[in-house]
């Protein structure tokens, strides 16, 4: 009986974090309608002001944290890239470090 719990358990938490996943972006690769596409750059930028332009996103359906018509992978990794900075490691996280010790 536990087996059968546990094996229940583990489906239901696979089945929620499979629902989670991101789809597919159709625009990807795609210029928007003033003909441009974000790189790398614009990821980098659009990341280290994610955590600001989410709260701004709260209150106004026109602003989103992320563009959709962007380079792909550079683009993503970009924004990876400056969201780890801000929230993580560069810019916040060093002075906690340092204070710790």
């Amino acid at each position: 009986m536990k087996k059968l719990a546990w094996l229940g358990c583990v489906l239901l938490l696979l089945l929620a974090f499979s629902s989670c996943a991101p789809g597919p972006n159709s625009v990807e690769k795609m210029p928007d309608q003033e003909g441009k596409t974000a790189g790398f750059w614009l990821g980098l930028w659009h990341g280290l002001i994610s955590p600001i332009t989410f709260i701004i996103s709260l209150f106004s359906k026109s602003i989103d944290i992320y563009e959709v018509h962007n380079s792909g992978s550079w683009y993503n990794f970009g924004f990876v890239l400056g969201a780890g900075l801000f929230l993580q490691g560069g810019i916040l996280g060093s002075r906690r470090a340092k204070k710790k010790r």
